[in-house]
Formats: structure tokens, sequence, C-alpha cells
């Protein structure tokens, strides 16, 4: 029996832990976030655990957590921060002769004049993307430079707080009428995807954003065979784990690998291929040893 320390108890925890007692694992919940925590005595028997299912997206926590645990991750730090790094992630796929979104990486404080440049350099729309956020949060899209600017002077009101840790954003081409896929791939395999959309009144509302966690649903489908070495080939190069690979495709711009993911949500079984818990539990008796 090993015990696997899960420190969100969402839709992953939830859906994953009977598949995986099944198979030997039994999930427990190590809550570190938006709680006090003794750092002398935990709520938890420290060493009750033989291992960790993802390192928490909240690096300082992620930091507490590691040091009390002292167990192997299924993904540890480094892939949680590459991943979480989205303009990092899109340099190094581009240099891999990997298709991304044209985009261009701003820094904060940026000239209103490089900004006008970052602008120029697209035919708008274009799309704003905080460099480090998840589910959508902070992603606009700007019809026009006013717009973009003021867009940009938001950021920079966030970024001016000297505790904000990335200072960052992307801007970047806009793909319009894409198809989006969230591709899952497990120590460099393929195991499933869903499709990402929209219902049809929010598209007609004018909503673009495929994010599940803003009312997009999720649906199984069966990818072409160079949709799935495509993303088995970003998680190589990446070199993560256990990786969610979201893949935009529209007849202008072909298939563009758009974000990664290191701490995916897990869909329901049937949305993957046979045997994925077989596979998730195997990866998982791996890294214990």
């Amino acid at each position: 029996m090993i015990d696997l320390a899960v420190a969100n108890r969402q839709e992953t925890f939830e859906r994953m832990a009977g598949p995986l007692e099944e198979r030997g694992i039994v999930c427990h919940h190590v809550p570190v976030r938006e709680r006090t925590l003794s750092l002398t005595e935990p709520p938890w028997a420290v060493e009750a655990f033989d291992l960790g299912f993802v390192y928490p997206g909240r690096l300082m926590e992620g930091g507490v957590a590691a040091a009390l645990l002292e167990v192997p991750w299924l993904n540890g730090l480094e892939a949680v921060v590459t991943s979480r790094n989205k303009a990092g992630v899109l340099a190094r796929l581009e240099r891999a002769d990997i298709d991304v979104p044209r985009s261009i990486y701003v820094s904060n404080p940026a000239s209103e004049s490089d900004l006008r440049r970052a602008y120029e350099a697209f035919d708008p729309p274009v799309v704003v993307k905080p460099n480090s956020t998840t589910r959508g949060v902070g992603v606009a899209k700007a019809h026009d430079l006013d717009s973009f600017l003021g867009i940009c002077e938001y950021l920079s009101l966030v970024h001016d707080y000297r505790a904000t840790g990335d200072k960052s954003f992307l801007v970047q081409e806009y793909v319009p009428e894409a198809t989006d896929y969230r591709v899952m791939v497990l120590e460099g395999e393929y195991v499933g995807a869903v499709e990402r959309q929209l219902p049809d009144a929010a598209r007609e509302s004018g909503r673009w954003k495929h994010n599940v966690h803003r009312g997009a649903t999720a649906t199984g489908v069966d990818l072409p065979a160079t949709y799935r070495r495509l993303a088995e080939t970003v998680a190589e190069e990446l070199d993560i784990p256990f990786l969610g690979v979201d893949l935009l495709v529209s007849e202008e711009s072909g298939v563009l690998v758009n974000e990664t993911n290191a701490r995916p949500t897990i869909d329901a079984e049937t949305k993957y291929e046979p045997g994925f818990y077989d596979r998730l539990a195997e990866a998982l008796e791996r890294r214990c040893q």
C-alpha cells in the first residue's frame, strides 16, 4: 500500500481517490494553503506518506510541504516552475522547432514606445496574457491600441507592488476559430485528450476563453496520431512526467502549442485512454522505488 499526499482537494482528488485505492494507492489530503500550519506539530503525521502527487502551485506553501513531508513527487518543484513560466516554455518549444503562437515577452516596466511596437507587430486583435497565472486569469483581448495600452497600464499597477514576484506578461497573436484541446501525457506517453468548447450562447455573447473553470465543457476525443506525438514531444522537451498540453488547431495557423500545465486537472476516466489509472498507478509506484 502506498500513501499519497495530495495538496489540493478539488476535482482531481475526488476523481482519482477511488480508482487509485483499488490499485493499492491511498490518497490523503495534505492542506497547506489558506490556513495556519504549525511547523513543529503539523496536523498530519509527516512520516505517514510515501509520495507526493504534484508540488503545490503556491511555491512558498510548496516549500513548507516539501520540507515537512520529505517525499518524492510525481511532478516536483522543477516541473511546476518550468510549466508555470509560459514565456519560458514557448521559447524552449520554438527553439525545438515546435510551432507556438507568435509571442512577445514583456518585462515591466516597459516604455510606451516598446509596448506600441509590440502591439504593432500583430494584426489586431491581440491577446495579453500574464506570464504565470492559470485558469485563464487575467487574459484579455485588445482590438485597438488604446485598449491594449489600457490593459498594460492595469498590469503595471499590479507590478508596481513590490511583493509581486512575476512582473511580466505576453502579447500574442489571436488565433480565431481555433479548436482547443487539452492533451494529457504521462511518462512520455499519450493517455487521453479533451476538446474544450464554450456553449453557443457564451460564444454569441462574445466570450472566447475555453477554460473549463470559466464555463467551457470538456469532451473526450480521439486525437489524430500527429497531435498525440506532438504532445509527447512537448513533454519530452520539457522533461515533465505528467503534463497537460494545450493545442490550438485552425485552418489558417495549423497546430500550435499554446500552453502547458504541470498541475493538470484529471477529468472523468471515460474521457481518457483505457487503462489510464493503471498507468497512473504504475507511474506513482515507480516514483517510490
